[in-house]
């Protein structure tokens, strides 16, 4: 009874404003004041979607008196260009609010960008001109039009000034760490278990590699739009105009030449949106990639081959005064297991509507920014795990001294050049369950077949000397070529 007491004593106090401390999602909370996070607002945000509102309807306006056959919409002058490029380029939270409480009377979005619009024309410089194509504004449009369009220069913004930006500086600190660790010989583990020695630098090599693979195919999808009305089939321009003016060819230079996008020339009243869909799963690739790294980041610090550099003030447990815990790896997981759940969620809706249209598309739109939020944070929190990190070259060699079982691989293989008998069969039967084998048993194992003269005895004393820090095979040369692979990427 007193919980519930407690509970109704909370809820009937009144409404919390919002701010990061009040905020349900992370991303407006916890994670709110990463300058990640914070940089995408100017993207996702309801102020970003109605300023792309904004800027699609007065494109539209501009490219109609462009074009000569619409005479009812004359060549503005310089002073009307210039008031119509001020209303864009100045739009700001105040108008945006005005926007909003235009929204609260007409209970419709675009409609309400339109009727904000209308109004600052009245008081633009230039007016009068303005005022005569007022009803131009919007014209022949149905509002997908300008939705789709409004999202896909959100999304060119903050692919471009944030999200490509991180994943290029992952794919840069990876690459500037496989130079570093080029010569560190390392044991690899394959299903867990000791096996062929690599370098650590050739493991993130690996990992840049892939990273900017992907990197690369996020920012090669193309950002795909459509203006042309109710239905696809520019009916309402078609009626209204019924010679003289070549519409897809006009709406073409809407979204091309004055927007920066790709023109989708077959749609129906929405945009199908499989470009989000490429997007999306172009993502989710590079942030599947990342929690692998993530996750072998972390193990590497479990079993000792990192150390991280202590952070004054941070406490890694609550109760054990000595940890010091991976929790930017950690972090980066969730986060990038949140967004990928996101972008799945979306690649499978979006392109998927009834008929002509639904409106399901505008409501999980709203979640796009989620998506590349928690990216963002995810992206700074690996960021921040790697500048951490600090190799611990006498625990990796301790760990690959203990096993030199996995020198089994290049003796069997030179046994087999010159034709030894059974190579493999007597190497698995020298070294497989049989524990820890130690360098005298290796070379003894070699002397023996310099007594039987089955092999040169030059290579036999190359294997002699050959020990698991020294079987690194090119891994050093590949990790210190990674940036050069890289750039043959672009």
């Amino acid at each position: 009874m007193k919980t519930l007491t407690i509970t109704k004593r909370f809820f009937s106090s009144g409404k919390l404003p919002l701010s990061p401390l009040t905020a349900i999602s992370g991303v407006d909370g916890r994670y709110s004041s990463q300058s990640s996070v914070a940089s995408l607002r100017h993207a996702f945000s309801e102020f970003a979607l109605i300023r792309a509102r904004v800027r699609v309807e007065i494109e539209w306006l501009k490219v109609l008196a462009a074009h000569s056959n619409i005479p009812e919409v004359p060549k503005f002058s310089s002073d009307a260009l210039k008031a119509l490029d001020d209303i864009m380029l100045k739009f700001d939270v105040k108008d945006a609010e005005h926007v909003k409480s235009i929204e609260a009377k007409t209970n419709h979005d675009v409609k309400a960008v339109e009727y904000f619009l209308k109004d600052r024309f009245a008081a633009a410089t230039g007016a009068a001109e303005l005022a005569k194509v007022a009803e131009f504004l919007h014209f022949a449009c149905t509002s997908e039009d300008v939705n789709n369009l409004a999202y896909a220069l959100m999304v060119k913004e903050g692919r471009s000034e944030v999200i490509l930006p991180q994943m290029r500086s992952l794919v840069s600190s990876l690459a500037d760490n496989a130079e570093k660790f080029a010569d560190v010989p390392m044991l690899s583990r394959t299903h867990g278990q000791p096996a062929t020695p690599t370098t650590m630098g050739k493991e993130w090599a690996n990992f840049a590699y892939r990273l900017a693979r992907q990197a690369k195919q996020v920012a090669d999808v193309p950002l795909l739009g459509k203006f042309n009305g109710a239905v696809g089939s520019f009916n309402a321009h078609a009626v209204a105009y019924p010679r003289g003016v070549d519409w897809p060819a006009v709406s073409r230079d809407l979204i091309e030449s004055k927007l920066g996008l790709v023109l989708n020339p077959y749609s129906t009243q929405i945009e199908p949106h499989d470009w989000l869909a490429e997007l999306f799963h172009a993502t989710s690739r590079f942030n599947t990639i990342l929690l692998g790294f993530d996750r072998d980041m972390w193990s590497y610090i479990s079993i000792g081959y990192f150390k991280q550099k202590v952070v004054a003030g941070e406490i890694g447990s609550s109760t054990m005064p000595h940890k010091v815990n991976p929790i930017d790896f950690e972090n980066s997981e969730g986060n990038l297991g949140l967004a990928n759940a996101l972008f799945s969620h979306l690649a499978e809706k979006l392109p998927i509507s009834r008929f002509q249209r639904d409106l399901s598309d505008s409501t999980v739109l709203r979640s796009v920014g989620v998506g590349f939020a928690h990216c963002a944070v995810a992206y700074a929190s690996s960021l921040k795990g790697v500048s951490k990190l600090q190799v611990d070259e006498a625990a990796i060699k301790r760990d690959l001294e203990s096993h030199y079982e996995v020198l089994a691989e290049p003796i069997q293989t030179v046994m087999r050049r010159y034709g030894a008998p059974e190579p493999y069969e007597q190497l698995k039967e020298l070294t497989r369950g049989q524990g820890a084998l130690t360098s005298d048993l290796m070379r003894s194992f070699i002397e023996k077949m310099k007594t039987k003269g089955e092999m040169p005895l030059e290579d036999a004393n190359r294997l002699g000397k050959l020990t698991p820090s020294t079987y690194t095979g090119l891994a050093s040369t590949l990790a210190k070529n990674v940036k050069k692979e890289i750039e043959r990427l672009e």
